[in-house]
């Protein structure tokens, strides 16, 4: 629990007793989670008190958002040196059809995207759909 007290303090960001269980929770997965799923888990905690910690989160590139077209937003951990940025670590994500999951696919990264005069890159997000490794079994 040091570990992550550390890491949250490096990232500005003040370690509360919820702010602690939604980074180890978030940790213990290997898929993106939206709030509503993150909610269940914790039972006696408030929606807003979980959506103001995934701000923070995003706010301080602790968290990236993934939107995998399922019209739920889901969250996810960054890596260790993370800047979430356009041109920097982006990378793909995989909705798997069958269970539902998403998963961040960080070794593959998006490459940059020359676009036309005028135009301004603000996000990208590339998820790739289909059947994931553990239901293709």
């Amino acid at each position: 629990m040091e570990k992550i007290v550390q890491l949250l303090e490096n990232k500005g960001i003040r370690p509360t007793a919820m702010r602690l269980m939604t980074y180890k929770r978030l940790a213990e997965l290997n898929v993106a989670i939206s709030l509503g799923d993150l909610e269940k888990d914790f039972k006696v905690s408030e929606r807003s008190t979980l959506f103001r910690t995934m701000k923070a989160f995003e706010e301080k590139g602790i968290v990236h958002q993934i939107e995998d077209g399922t019209g739920v937003i889901k969250y996810a951990l960054c890596e260790e040196n993370c800047e979430c940025e356009v041109g920097n670590d982006l990378h793909l994500h995989f909705h798997c059809n069958n269970c539902n999951e998403t998963v961040c696919l960080t070794e593959h990264k998006i490459p940059h995207i020359n676009l036309p005069d005028g135009y301004i890159t603000e996000d990208i997000n590339l998820v790739v759909k289909g059947i994931c490794e553990k239901c293709s079994k």
